[in-house]
């Protein structure tokens, strides 16, 4: 079982996410995600750095493998786009470089004035993007492709890693999750629920690996970490399909001032007592990920660091064997 770290893109500045990385290796994490957003959830957050220049910046602070969590290589990028970034960031990582890919939200999506598809025709552009990504990634002469969704005129990419890149696909429903497993390299989920993770190994997904990652709230006292989660985080508690369609922060906004302090304490660790973090691990533990990234919430970044390196992660160890 790998721990890795979570960079948040829509709360921490670039510079603040390289540093971030650099401190996760110190403390002894495995692997790092970092998110991919346009605008962040709301404004309280704050950030939203273009990630694939941080992931160059990253790669020469730190050798962790990183993983974006998650990518949408179909509405406001095109996927050739996005193949030609990702291969870059896979040379720069010396080959440690995963695209992690999903069909996105409205939020980031919407902003070059497209139309927000519905979700079988998201679904159905994402396997298109992927077979024109491998494609530019794997053959050697110029590459053509007239599909519904995209067009490719004779192109080629010519600064590429040695192996083919991996992508692993986020799947938060039983129609994506089947997609996952049968298009994909890997799983990527928020949530350590043991039925999906099930159908994605049950349906083709087999002993390909499987990413999960969550949040916490550190601060010095409880009540404080519970505070920042709410103020900052707040939209993490909106059920269903919002997050996909919702189009700006102001949205998320309204519809965050539905979720109640007593929901967020209820739902994340917040504090410095080390035992509740290493609490929060043990679903997705249990669910039988391979791959698990926390994130922090609010100010305390270091300060989480420090906890991780010197009581969490020596007691995650000892779990995992």
């Amino acid at each position: 079982m790998k721990i890795g770290y979570f960079l948040s893109s829509e709360e921490y500045g670039p510079e603040q996410l390289i540093e971030q990385a650099r401190l996760a290796e110190e403390a002894g994490f495995d692997a790092l995600w970092i998110s991919d957003h346009f605008h962040p959830w709301n404004d309280a957050q704050g950030q939203s750095p273009f990630v694939w220049s941080t992931i160059g910046a990253i790669s020469q602070v730190c050798e962790l493998p990183v993983t974006t969590a998650v990518t949408c290589p179909t509405v406001r990028i095109h996927p050739a786009i996005i193949a030609q970034a990702a291969a870059t960031s896979a040379v720069l990582l010396n080959g440690r470089f995963t695209l992690g890919i999903g069909t996105g939200e409205a939020l980031n999506e919407h902003v070059l004035g497209s139309v927000w598809p519905t979700v079988d025709v998201r679904l159905e552009m994402l396997e298109e993007a992927v077979e024109i990504m491998r494609r530019l990634w794997t053959e050697d002469g110029f590459v053509s492709h007239h599909g519904k969704h995209y067009t490719v005129d004779t192109a080629r990419i010519y600064t590429r890693p040695t192996a083919p890149l991996p992508i692993y696909m986020s799947g938060f429903g039983p129609e994506a999750t089947d997609v996952a497993a049968r298009i994909a390299d890997g799983y990527i989920t928020t949530s350590p629920d043991a039925k999906l993770l099930k159908r994605f190994r049950d349906n083709g997904g087999g002993d390909k690996p499987a990413q999960a990652g969550f949040k916490v709230s550190y601060a010095p006292t409880e009540e404080e970490g519970i505070e920042q989660a709410h103020r900052i985080w707040g939209n993490s508690g909106l059920p269903g399909e919002l997050a996909q369609v919702l189009p700006s922060p102001r949205h998320f906004e309204q519809a965050s001032q539905l979720v109640t302090k007593e929901s967020t304490a209820q739902s994340v660790t917040a504090g410095s007592k080390a035992d509740a973090h290493v609490d929060a691990f043990k679903p997705y533990i249990d669910a039988g990920f391979d791959e698990i990234y926390v994130a922090n919430m609010g100010p305390h970044s270091v300060d989480m660091l420090n906890l991780y390196r010197t009581e969490v992660l020596p007691e995650l160890r000892r779990i995992a064997r």
